[in-house]
């Protein structure tokens, strides 16, 4: 569990970090054609990492025919309407606030998980969401006030549900090769964007901004988009989007530093609710009698308490590896989220 924390945080920081220089780059270029490059960089990057990575036994099995369909509408929302939507809204925005309003992402993807896909919560999580949908009340009241509209911030909003719709998608092919999934997106996302940009007659940027905009997409969606899809693996989908709204703070202080932006008191008040409903997710502790059915299916792991099966004469005694194994029925007790081994029914919440 630990190492799914883990990887939903980095995914946070890289993904956090690049808000305010994409805001940056706005300024050189129309935001269709920033979202193409950023995810260009994205996509090309991280299919040259698979490439030269080669099929190892750890990385988990490629991509079926099932799981097409759950990778079409992860790449409809998140790899095309999303960032559009973000880009948008970050013309009207301060970055900082738009940095903490992403924490709506985290907000929805939750409640998309629990109320669709049947993921277990309890209390301390429900304060935590309601405290972090406060806060960016706040910032969305903030920006109304500020700019006579409350239009960037509903634009950064609708992105935010696009995202959480894509995390759950994504939630369902998670155990598969997560650098081949994130290299998939990035490039499709990448070639509907920018086809769109020329169709608009955007102009192509210098070098500098172009090979800025693909770096940049390379660590800020490409990176945080396979330590993310890793996260969903070992903690659930809700928990990973609960964690990763350290994100915006990420942006916000980077974005404050950077752009120069004068932080209001909603923005501290904001900041504190939101804080304070990420701690509460932090101090989760799940733990119950539960049941395990009988299961087959493919992804990285060791032998431990969920995997005790036999292998053939090929096995070289390696761990981590992948490979199609059969869980058989088991019962006992430990403490869990709700990962590809325990998307279980609960009697109450």
């Amino acid at each position: 569990m630990k190492r799914g924390i883990l990887y939903a945080l980095a995914a946070a920081a890289l993904f956090g970090a690049s808000t305010p220089f994409a805001k940056l780059l706005l300024g050189q270029m129309p935001a269709t054609l920033l979202a193409g490059l950023l995810y260009l960089g994205s996509g090309a990057g991280l299919g040259l990492c698979w490439l030269l990575r080669g099929r190892q036994k750890s990385a988990g099995n490629p991509l079926v025919r099932a799981d097409l369909p759950w990778l079409a509408g992860a790449i409809a929302f998140g790899g095309i309407a999303g960032p559009l939507l973000l880009l948008a809204g970050l013309r009207t925005t301060p970055a900082s606030s738009a940095s903490l309003l992403l924490n709506l992402e985290g907000v929805l993807t939750a409640v998309i998980a629990w109320r669709v896909f049947h993921e277990n919560y309890d209390r301390r999580i429900i304060i935590g969401m309601l405290l972090i949908v406060t806060a960016g009340g706040l910032l969305a009241a903030e920006q109304g006030l500020a700019f006579g509209g409350m239009q960037g911030a509903l634009l950064i909003a609708g992105a935010c549900a696009c995202w959480a719709i894509d995390n759950n998608f994504t939630r369902n092919i998670a155990a598969g090769d997560a650098l081949q999934i994130a290299a998939v997106k990035g490039l499709v996302a990448a070639a509907v964007n920018l086809t769109l940009a020329t169709m608009l007659g955007a102009a192509w940027p210098p070098m500098p901004a172009f090979a800025t905009a693909a770096v940049l997409g390379f660590i800020g969606y490409g990176l945080s988009l396979v330590l993310f899809v890793l996260a969903l693996r070992h903690i659930g989908t809700a928990r990973t989007g609960a964690y990763f709204s350290a994100a915006p703070f990420v942006g916000a202080a980077i974005s404050l530093f950077l752009l120069h932006e004068a932080p209001s008191p909603l923005f501290w008040l904001a900041s504190m609710l939101m804080g304070g409903g990420i701690m509460l997710h932090l101090r989760e502790n799940h733990g119950h009698s539960h049941e395990h059915v009988s299961q087959k299916h493919a992804h990285p792991h060791r032998h431990d308490a969920h995997h005790h099966h036999l292998h053939g004469p090929d096995w070289d005694g390696s761990e981590p590896h992948s490979h199609v194994h059969v869980h058989q029925p088991l019962r006992h007790s430990h403490a869990h989220f709700p990962d590809i081994h325990h998307r279980h029914s609960h009697d109450e919440t």
